[in-house]
């Protein structure tokens, strides 16, 4: 059985999904590991890094016809699944909502396909959660981007010229990203208050330094698993309300609310925006899946008003080499979690394996689940 890595075909993804150290501790553990040439070179590793660990530098057109699991950090493109051997295995972050006739291809060819934004939060999957580790980069990569776009500093400053005083920052959303955002922020000396939907996470804010904004909500707004869930059009009004006024005495405003599988909540509105100062930044991580803001748009910079709007695309590919780190622990102890004697064995009653496949023998297990 070959493990193979493939060169990531995404624009701007420098991360690959198994760095040399890692590939290395699988060869010792008697898999065989092979990676496309030149795979890890937007994460500064070297093909001879990746030899030097026992693994095999291969050139792509010998590549996927010898592969047997295919090690992704993003969902394979309809070329790289036809050079794919039929009844292959391939593991990464698959968008697997928002790919539907995408997984109709894997299934053509039978391919196993494991979506790993689907691991249940359960204990025994921490450290397969891919999800949190890029999270956790990317809420600290959106604080720096928020100060590097302030035209002020985030801590009290004293000077010969008087003491300019601490920025204003609200973190929207405390799941991974927006608590590495407050803690982030708040060691860069900024004010810092946060807001999550879900009442539970209080606590968690208040042990980084911020100040949790409170709001009486009526209905239910977590998940069984913990995730945020979607709620109703009068509960999100009243959301916005609350939130206009520490909006707009902010100087900086990050929002990482998300809800898997759907479109990002709208939370930040036009007359939010509009009423804060000349200079404010508004950064939306939730950009690429809708939007928290308006006026984001995915992967640009807006200026409305005075107002910087930042839309940034992929943050953790801003940070390639610890994020492929991460990566590549939480994909390589994922596939030791179903490897028996070197082979995969597939127990559709585990959790954690039924979660998170989405193709199998050609089935469609997504469709199944409805």
């Amino acid at each position: 059985m070959i493990i193979g890595v493939t060169k990531e075909s995404l624009e701007n993804e420098n991360r690959v999904a198994l760095d040399p150290g890692t590939a290395g501790k699988l060869v010792k553990s008697g898999l065989k590991v092979q990676i496309e040439k030149d795979a890890g070179v937007g994460a500064s590793f070297s093909n001879e890094a990746y030899e030097n660990a026992g693994a095999k530098v291969v050139e792509t057109k010998d590549f996927y016809a010898s592969t047997d699991i295919f090690f992704k950090i993003n969902a394979p493109t309809d070329a790289e699944v036809s050079q794919m051997k039929t009844c292959s295995m391939v593991i990464g972050l698959l968008n697997p909502y928002q790919n539907q006739s995408h997984l109709e291809k894997l299934c053509s060819k039978k391919i196993t396909a494991f979506s790993l934004e689907l691991l249940p939060r359960i204990s025994r999957a921490q450290s397969m959660d891919v999800l949190s580790s890029q999270a956790s980069l990317a809420g600290y990569k959106a604080v720096l981007m928020g100060a590097a776009t302030l035209g002020k500093y985030f801590p009290m400053m004293t000077t010969a010229a008087g003491t300019m005083p601490p920025s204003k920052v609200l973190v929207v959303g405390a799941g991974v990203a927006g608590l590495q955002a407050i803690a982030t922020a708040k060691r860069l000396g900024a004010i810092v208050e946060a807001y999550d939907i879900r009442p539970e996470v209080k606590e968690q804010i208040e042990s980084l330094g911020a100040k949790a904004v409170t709001i009486q909500l009526e209905e239910n707004t977590a998940t069984s698993g913990g995730y945020a869930k979607e709620v109703s059009k009068d509960t999100q009004k009243k959301i916005q309300d609350v939130l206009a006024a520490h909006v707009q005495k902010s100087d900086v405003v990050i929002t990482t609310a998300q809800v898997p599988g759907k479109k990002a909540p709208r939370i930040i509105t036009e007359t939010m925006i509009d009423g804060m100062s000349p200079g404010s930044v508004v950064l939306d991580m939730a950009a690429e899946q809708g939007g928290n803001c308006a006026y984001s748009k995915p992967g640009e910079t807006v200026h409305h008003q005075g107002i910087t709007i930042l839309g940034p695309r992929n943050l953790p590919a801003t940070m390639p080499i610890h994020a492929s780190l991460m990566y590549a622990k939480n994909i390589s102890t994922f596939l030791k979690y179903f490897l028996k004697e070197g082979a995969p064995y597939l127990d559709f009653n585990d959790e954690i394996i039924s979660a998170s496949c989405v193709t199998h023998e050609g089935i469609n297990r997504l469709q199944e689940k409805k």
